[in-house]
């Protein structure tokens, strides 16, 4: 009976009762993940009632868009929105911005007090002065009450820097060198050379920004008193936390268009978190070519 003989260099195949397992849990993590959004969707396109009585679960109940014509209706809506763009644009181009200009200097080896610039800034990273003294700072600057309250304060992050650093020190010395020798200033260096390849660590920068600043609601609530400067995250906040009926203070007809209005309300609330989340999951993809390898070389290269 002749032997088979076993090839040295093959590799060993999983067991298939593991991989199904594993796949099994993978699935089950990924309905609880996707599950709460799933939920929110499901409940703006049911039924008012149904929503009010919250009786959806797995499937919506009746079908019904109204509170979603009441969104693009809504101007107040639109101009929260419009300021949104304009705090996340702005505000992701300066972040970019500031933290490649203070990443860059702290990569050059011949700069007196690198290392110590480079431990000062980790203090502010994890320790800071508080609400008091920032709203003190912004009120002394002059920007309360301003969009600048909320763009130029969050412009500088340390953490992105220390980001982008990092990934600079990945970049071979040889082509600074070459740069420098064929006449190239530090300028120069920078932005025709280290920041075109700097695509992925810029992207991680940008999605970070993007969804920070578009998240961002306190910020308004403290500088901005002034509606027509709120975001639209202070829209959504105060769809869902401020809005309230007092039915005893209403006659009968008066009592059944409020009742109508709170169940179309309970709606609301779920359609505008749909509305108000969906531009920024549409926007990962188009970063999501370098921000997974922009992530790993910022954060554990050093």
């Amino acid at each position: 009976m002749a032997l088979v003989r076993r090839k040295p260099n093959k590799i060993k195949e999983g067991s298939v009762v593991v991989d199904i397992i594993l796949l099994v849990i993978a699935l089950i993590l990924c309905i609880i993940t996707l599950y709460p959004f799933y939920f929110v969707i499901i409940m703006s396109i049911s039924s008012p009632s149904e929503v009010a009585a919250m009786n959806v679960f797995w499937f919506p109940k009746g079908f019904n868009l109204s509170s979603y014509e009441v969104i693009v209706k809504d101007l107040k809506m639109w101009w929260a929105y419009s300021n949104t763009l304009i705090y996340v644009g702005v505000g992701t181009i300066l972040n970019c911005l500031m933290a490649v200009l203070g990443a860059y200097p702290l990569t050059v080896r011949n700069l007196k007090g690198r290392k110590w610039v480079v431990a000062f800034l980790l203090i502010p990273m994890y320790f800071g002065g508080g609400l008091i003294p920032s709203f003190l700072l912004v009120n002394k600057l002059g920007l309360y009450n301003t969009m600048l309250a909320i763009i130029i304060p969050g412009m500088v992050s340390i953490w992105n820097i220390i980001l982008v650093r990092t990934f600079f020190t990945t970049i071979p010395d040889g082509l600074k060198e070459s740069a420098f020798i064929d006449g190239a200033s530090h300028l120069q260096l920078l932005f025709r050379i280290i920041i075109p390849i700097s695509k992925p660590i810029l992207a991680v920068i940008a999605i970070y920004s993007i969804v920070g600043i578009w998240n961002s609601w306190f910020d308004a609530l403290v500088y901005l008193p002034n509606e027509k400067l709120h975001p639209l995250q202070m829209y959504l906040y105060r769809v869902i936390v401020q809005q309230s009926v007092d039915l005893k203070m209403l006659s009968m007809e008066d009592t059944k268009n409020a009742v109508a209005t709170m169940l179309s309300n309970i709606q609301l609330k779920y359609t505008i978190i749909v509305f108000t989340t969906l531009p920024v999951i549409f926007t990962y993809p188009f970063f999501q070519k370098y921000f997974i390898k922009g992530a790993l070389l910022g954060s554990l290269k050093e």
